[in-house]
């Protein structure tokens, strides 16, 4: 039997008092296992370092039990790097399992739809310009600002672009893929005419790296992520019907114009808190929901495994780029060595289909 050809109308419902839900128990258990991976793979980046620390001492530190000096090292040194990883995986891999749902095509990614590719373009042009003089102007959070900025705007115009008369998902990619396309011409033409310095920065930026990530940034990234996840948490029950058509969901009472138009709002939040705080990352947003589908046996990505397979991608490449290569890389790279196959993959199937 595939492990994806499987009828989410056979599943068990369970009541209690005027809540009800469909209770899956292989769901549940991939979920718990790959949130007990993830945790142990963020643990394991912690300990990694000029000062290794033991898993157990790392453990025992993040629960308030360790030694002063493991104390400093984890919490102000190596926390912040692998919580960014932590929270920009999740909110890449919800994002991606939002895009794709609502596309009904494994291909949308924020990678694909240009959401990155713009978050990018203004970062660029907040570097580059005048010198880098905007980005001094702005101070310290200018950057993750600009990208945040530059993310929304671009999602924005893909969805006004698809729209009509509601969201075709073959329509929304060629868009996102054609406004992607403009938004890397005008990255490129701004580092063809920028100062070779700012170049250097701003191609260190794009690449995507957890590296000399700060605790102010990571902790605004975390909350926006938890806010975004809880909003999509309240939404998603409503799209689970959309799943079967747009005339069954409306029969259903589902308003799916309003809940389509929601969750990719904050998909396309999602995807620009993480490019604003560890640069465009790619491919993670595309690969995330594809796996944890595979692994959960669900007919679509399901959101919360969709994020922890995001962050567990991320932490593990992070950690590859540290510690398996002969020079330590942006985590960037790895991700993009690892997401290209799989895109190459994703598109033979489809052809073969």
């Amino acid at each position: 039997m595939n492990g994806t050809d499987v009828n989410p109308s056979v599943a068990p419902g369970v009541r209690l008092g005027r809540v009800s839900f469909v209770w899956r128990p292989w769901l549940v258990l991939v979920t718990l296992l790959l949130a007990a991976a993830t945790f142990l793979v963020f643990c394991l980046s912690i300990g990694v370092g000029d000062f290794p620390i033991g898993l157990s001492r790392v453990i025992a530190t993040i629960l308030g039990r360790g030694e002063q000096v493991d104390e400093f090292v984890v919490m102000e040194l190596r926390m912040p790097r692998a919580l960014a990883g932590l929270v920009v995986g999740i909110a890449l891999g919800v994002s991606g399992a939002i895009t794709q749902s609502v596309a009904r095509n494994p291909l949308a990614s924020p990678d694909i739809l240009g959401i990155t590719g713009g978050a990018g373009a203004v970062a660029v042009f907040l570097v580059t310009v005048s010198g880098g003089t905007a980005a001094a102007v702005v101070g310290s959070v200018g950057l993750p600002a600009a990208a945040l900025a530059g993310g929304l705007g671009t999602g924005l115009l893909v969805y006004f672009l698809a729209w009509r008369r509601g969201i075709d998902g073959f329509r929304l990619i060629l868009i996102g893929i054609s406004v992607s396309a403009v938004m890397e011409a005008i990255t490129t033409w701004l580092l063809v005419r920028a100062d070779i310095r700012d170049v250097a920065r701003a191609q260190a930026w794009l690449v995507g790296s957890l590296a000399d990530r700060s605790s102010d940034e990571v902790e605004v990234a975390l909350r926006c992520t938890v806010v975004l996840v809880v909003v999509v948490a309240g939404v998603a029950f409503q799209f689970k019907p959309m799943h079967l058509g747009d005339d069954v969901a409306a029969g259903l009472g589902v308003r799916y114009t309003r809940v389509r138009a929601i969750l990719l709002l904050c998909a396309v939040l999602l995807a620009a808190v993480a490019v604003s705080a560890a640069g465009p990352v790619p491919f993670v947003a595309l690969v995330a929901p594809q796996v944890a589908m595979r692994l959960a046996r669900f007919p679509t990505p399901p959101m919360v495994a969709s994020g922890l397979v995001g962050a567990l991608l991320l932490i593990g490449s992070d950690l590859v780029a540290r510690t398996a290569l002969p020079v330590t890389v942006p985590v960037g790279v790895v991700t993009a060595a690892l997401g290209g196959p799989f895109l190459v993959l994703l598109l033979v199937r489809a052809n073969l289909r």
